[in-house]
C-alpha cells in the first residue's frame, strides 16, 4: 500500500469505533497518518489489538460494545488517560442484515436500531464533554448509502442509517457553540473483506450501479472522514458525504440508455 497523506490531524485525539478491520481500520489508519493519535475500539480483541499494533505508539486498542453506556464512559476515560484529550469520534462499528421487509423479524429490527443507532446515539452524548474541555471536536458518524436512498431489503439497516442523519443534523445545530461539528459519511459499495464474501472485487467495471463503475476502496472513505476530523473542515458541520462513485446521484448513463 502507498504511504497515505491525508489532511493535517496532529495533536488531535480519535476514538474510532468498529475500527478492528474495514472501514474503522482505513481511518484509524488515516488518524495516524496525518498526525493524530487514535483509540480503537471494537468487541473483536484480538484483531483490534492487532490493527492498533500495526499502526504503532500512536495508537491503542480498548474493546468495546457500544451499545453498553459504562463501556462508552470506559473509553473515554481510557482515551482521556492515555492521551489527554478528546478531539474526535467516529461512530463506524455496526451490523449488517437484510431480507425482505414482510418477512423480518422484530428481534432482528431491535438488535440492528440498537447497534447502529442507539450505540451511535450514545456515543456521541459520552464525548460531549470531553470535547467541551478541549475547546471544540468532530464527530463523524458512518451512515450508508442506504441512508440516503431507498435500497431493497434493507429494512431495518435503512431505519438505523437514515437516523442517525437525523439527530447527527439536530446535534450540530446544538453543538455549534462549543465548537463541535457534526457530519456523517455515507458510503456506497465499498471493497472490504467483508464485501468480498458477498463477491465484490475492487477494479474498474466491477460496480455498474455505481456511475463511476467499480466499487471504492476502504481508504477513499477513510480519507474523506480524516477531511471531516480536521480543521480544513472547520466550517463544515451537518453535512452529509457520499462516498460512492456517484451511486446515488442517480441512475448511470448505461441505464438511462437501456431503460
Amino acid at each position: 500500500m502507498a504511504e497515505l497523506q491525508g489532511p493535517n490531524l496532529a495533536g488531535k485525539v480519535v476514538i474510532v469505533t468498529g475500527a478492528a478491520g474495514g472501514l474503522g481500520a482505513a481511518a484509524a489508519r488515516q488518524v495516524v497518518a496525518g498526525g493524530g493519535r487514535v483509540v480503537i475500539t471494537d468487541l473483536q480483541e484480538e484483531a483490534g489489538a492487532k490493527t492498533a499494533a500495526e499502526l504503532g505508539a500512536d495508537a491503542r486498542f480498548h474493546k468495546h460494545d457500544v451499545t453498553d453506556p459504562e463501556q462508552w464512559k470506559a473509553v473515554v476515560d481510557y482515551t482521556l488517560a492515555e492521551f489527554g484529550r478528546v478531539d474526535g469520534l467516529v461512530n463506524n462499528a455496526g451490523v449488517t442484515a437484510g431480507g425482505p421487509f414482510a418477512q423480518e423479524t422484530l428481534a432482528n429490527f431491535e438488535k440492528v436500531i440498537k447497534v447502529n443507532l442507539t450505540g451511535v446515539w450514545i456515543g456521541m452524548q459520552a464525548v460531549i464533554p470531553a470535547m467541551k474541555a478541549a475547546g471544540g471536536g468532530s464527530i463523524v458518524n458512518i451512515s450508508s448509502a442506504a441512508g440516503l436512498m431507498g435500497l431493497p431489503y434493507t429494512g431495518s439497516y435503512s431505519a438505523a442509517k437514515w437516523a442517525v442523519r437525523g439527530i447527527g443534523k439536530t446535534a450540530a445545530i446544538e453543538l455549534a457553540g462549543d465548537k463541535i461539528r457534526v457530519n456523517s459519511v455515507h458510503p456506497g459499495m465499498i471493497y472490504t473483506p467483508m464485501t468480498a464474501v458477498v463477491g465484490v472485487q475492487p477494479g474498474e467495471g466491477n460496480y455498474p450501479k455505481a456511475p463511476m463503475g467499480r466499487a471504492g476502496d476502504a481508504d477513499e472513505v477513510g480519507s474523506a472522514v480524516a477531511y471531516l476530523l480536521s480543521d480544513a473542515a472547520s466550517y463544515v458541520t451537518g453535512a452529509e458525504l457520499a462516498v460512492d462513485g456517484g451511486w446515488t446521484a442517480g441512475p448511470t448513463v448505461r441505464n438511462v440508455v437501456e431503460g
